[in-house]
């Protein structure tokens, strides 16, 4: 079997950079909000929050 030579990443490096980036973010953000009381269903929601919306500011930001 052979492999093209000029075969794409499946994400380009920014692309990668900016998710790591926003996960951290809600990672953090979720486990803040669980730490200061907040049920476990609402620090996952604060964390997806914070995961989706860092995203647009993370993308450009980043270049």
């Amino acid at each position: 079997m052979t492999t093209p030579q000029d075969s794409q990443p499946f994400l380009s490096l920014h692309t990668a950079v900016v998710l790591l980036i926003a996960f951290v973010i809600g990672v953090v953000m979720g486990v803040l909000t669980r730490l200061a009381g907040t049920s476990a269903a609402g620090a996952v929601t604060v964390g997806l929050t914070g995961f989706g919306a860092s995203i647009p500011v993370l993308r450009t930001l980043i270049r």
